[in-house]
């Protein structure tokens, strides 16, 4: 067996999601619950498809996204893992409904941060092991860290 790490190329503030799936129906569901849950969301979503003719499967309603998506897909080349990429959305809007999606089985990542993907490869298959998702912890929050993260949950409007 073969590990390897693949970097997610995407631009640095930009925020994706890489899940796991199990069936070729992922793509329709998955385009069918963001535009139900985030009007005026773009997006671009790929799969891999593990069986079969193993292609990558797309959707999405941006072109740029739809690209970015597809490109990052391939370079993972993972059985049944999914990429979406977003613009007028975040993660947290997404994710309870991405995870109600049958077809979901999990999340690796939900994040704007540099991401590479822990990949391990036997024969011709290939699987999500893991991620490492930004930066490693240089210690622990004090008081006025605390203060500024609350302030900063307010400022942005994801609480009263």
């Amino acid at each position: 067996m073969e590990i390897k790490t693949i970097n997610i190329d995407k631009p640095e503030d930009m925020n994706f999601i890489l899940g796991h799936s199990h069936f070729i129906k992922t793509v329709e569901d998955i385009h069918e619950a963001l535009v139900s849950t985030v009007p005026g969301i773009k997006f671009g979503l790929a799969f891999c498809e593990s069986s079969g003719p193993c292609l990558v499967r797309w959707s999405g309603n941006d072109d740029k996204l739809v690209e970015l998506a597809q490109k990052n897909a391939l370079a993972l080349s993972a059985g049944h893992c999914f990429v979406i990429f977003m613009e007028n959305a975040y993660p947290i809007n997404l994710l309870p409904t991405l995870k109600k999606v049958p077809e979901v089985c999990g999340i690796f990542c939900a994040t704007a941060n540099p991401v590479n993907v822990i990949i391990a490869e036997e024969g011709d298959g290939r699987g999500i092991l893991g991620v490492i998702d930004g930066k490693k912890s240089k210690g622990i929050e004090t008081e006025a860290d605390i203060k500024e993260r609350k302030k900063f949950l307010r400022d942005i409007g994801y609480k009263l």
